[in-house]
């Protein structure tokens, strides 16, 4: 066992007596437990128990990357004010005042890359996994957990649609050209092609729909720009030299994050974004709206809090003192002359009053 796989060895057998789990779970229920379509439905719920475990990370990763992105306007102020200032001092005075924004909004631009960096080691740990079934299985033994020597002998010996196995990959079936390799090339070929297109689609509903107009002319879009047509190349090379049971997990997990990406932009949308808008539209023609808290209420609620509120600002203004305007020294003097002219002229009227009466 190589350094790698020595520190993969934990998650290694977490990930074997998961999908050993599944694998007992479907053939206890009447499925074959040599069949494709019993291993591909382990993968699967490999994938389940993964994500699922992960979701509370994917929200702090929405909830991270949509303050980076209604940031990037402030951070590009930052840039702008030290934009051609190459000292070491302006340098630190960037960076410092860029965490300082981070930290205020609570937000860092690698707490969006969690979920994936969590998710890569157990990743690894079932390419692992998959690469060892076939060596495992001509050598009479099985994992370094779960996987007995019988069932790593069913899974080296299983075929997806009893036409690929899981342990090919797409280079060596091209290179070595067994029994049956054109069949196996054309499935991971579609298996390559569908995960390209679930990570596009997915990439693609964050930036047209999902973004304030604001959001949409910082650094930050650019970059998700960049990422939607950069990312799929990444997986035509890991189509091309991961095992077919790899791709499977892969393309499922990309399954996954596209569904919960469409419920996340649908039920919590960036303020501002089209999304929102949508939302909005869809919750008035039900006669709903949302409260200053996000809270889904009635019109009849909505309307009173929006009065109670507007209620508030009046108080608040009418408790603020008067602002005076400035004046210049002229008009100051004018006033300070009225001012004292004033008795004078109150005397006179009395002077007048009295001579009157009598």
């Amino acid at each position: 066992m190589d350094f790698l796989g020595t520190i993969l060895w934990p998650l290694k057998w977490a990930v074997e007596l998961i999908l050993v789990a599944w694998h007992w779970l479907f053939t206890a229920v009447g499925l074959p437990a040599a069949g494709g379509i019993t291993w591909m439905l382990s993968i699967l719920g490999v994938v389940l128990v993964v994500r699922g475990a992960l979701i509370p990370l994917f929200v702090r990763q929405i909830k991270s990357q949509r303050a980076m992105m209604e940031l990037a306007p402030e951070i590009k102020k930052i840039q702008d004010r030290y934009r051609g200032k190459r000292d070491q001092l302006s340098r630190e005075a960037m960076s410092r005042e860029t965490m300082d924004l981070y930290k205020k909004h609570g937000s860092s631009p690698l707490s969006g890359c969690w979920p994936l960096l969590v998710q890569m080691p157990i990743f690894f740990s079932l390419f692992y996994t998959l690469s060892d079934v076939k060596r495992h299985a001509d050598a009479g033994t099985g994992g370094v957990g779960a996987l007995s020597a019988e069932l790593t002998k069913q899974f080296n010996d299983a075929k997806l649609f009893e036409l690929a196995p899981f342990h090919e990959t797409l280079q060596n079936a091209w290179a070595t050209r067994p029994e049956g390799w054109v069949a196996t090339v054309v499935i991971m070929v579609i298996l390559v092609v569908l995960m390209i297109l679930s990570q596009f689609f997915t990439q693609l509903q964050i930036i047209s729909k999902n973004l304030s107009p604001e959001a949409k002319t910082g650094q930050a879009y650019q970059m998700q720009r960049i990422m939607l047509w950069v990312l799929p190349f990444a997986f035509v090379f890991s189509g091309v030299f991961f095992p077919l049971g790899v791709v499977l997990y892969w393309f499922f997990s990309n399954l996954w994050t596209m569904g919960q990406q469409f419920v996340v932009i649908r039920e919590m949308p960036t303020p501002g974004s089209e999304a929102a808008k949508a939302r909005e539209e869809r919750l008035a023609r039900r006669g709903k709206a949302l409260n200053s808290k996000g809270k889904v209420v009635s019109i009849a609620e909505y309307e009173e809090e929006q009065r109670l509120l507007l209620e508030e600002v009046e108080k608040r203004k009418a408790a603020q003192p008067k602002r005076q305007q400035p004046m210049g020294k002229q008009r100051a003097k004018k006033q300070a002359q009225q001012r004292t002219d004033a008795p004078q002229a109150r005397g006179d009227d009395d002077g007048d009053t009295v001579a009157t009466t009598k």
